[in-house]
């Protein structure tokens, strides 16, 4: 897998805009955004920041284990939201890349019972994804570069004496 998709910090910042602008555009009013973590996390708050929703929430999923590795389903981890914060609410599910679309699909399941509408936002969607987002900034077929999580993670070090 050569080729990649890099999203900049600067294209990042329209993100959350051009989302925000398309959810207001399509008359839908989240009451409440509900952020894939971790990759959903800053697309998340800055949708909110955009549409001035401040009740957000995060929903952790596990799933992706390396570039292109992944358990065999996706599973919720805790703490779940609770869903008597989710009944009769209007909710817009934030997360980086409908992919397989395993866990958006989770997600919508789990809100789809209490909520009054649950709709979903995505950066990327890629083509093969059996999870159609309502919202979607960008559709690629590459696997993708986020700025936050493409430079190493930072350890400790030893320092020598």
């Amino acid at each position: 897998m050569s080729e990649r998709e890099t999203l900049t910090w600067e294209a990042f910042g329209r993100v959350g805009r051009d989302l925000a602008q398309a959810i207001v555009d399509d008359g839908f009013r989240p009451d409440l955004i509900l952020a894939v973590a971790r990759g959903g996390l800053l697309a998340a708050g800055s949708i909110s920041y955009a549409l001035d929703v401040k009740n957000t929430q995060l929903i952790n999923v596990e799933f992706y284990t390396g570039v292109d590795e992944r358990l065999d389903l996706p599973v919720m981890l805790s703490p779940v939201p609770e869903v008597s914060a989710l009944a009769g609410a209007n909710i817009l599910i934030v997360d980086d890349v409908a992919d397989t679309g395993a866990t958006l699909k989770l997600v919508h399941d789990f809100c789809a019972g209490p909520a009054a509408q649950v709709r979903t936002a995505v950066i990327y969607e890629k083509p093969h994804t059996s999870f159609t987002c309502n919202y979607v900034w960008a559709r690629t077929d590459k696997w993708i570069n986020f700025p936050w999580s493409s430079e190493p993670t930072v350890t400790a070090s030893v320092r020598s004496a």
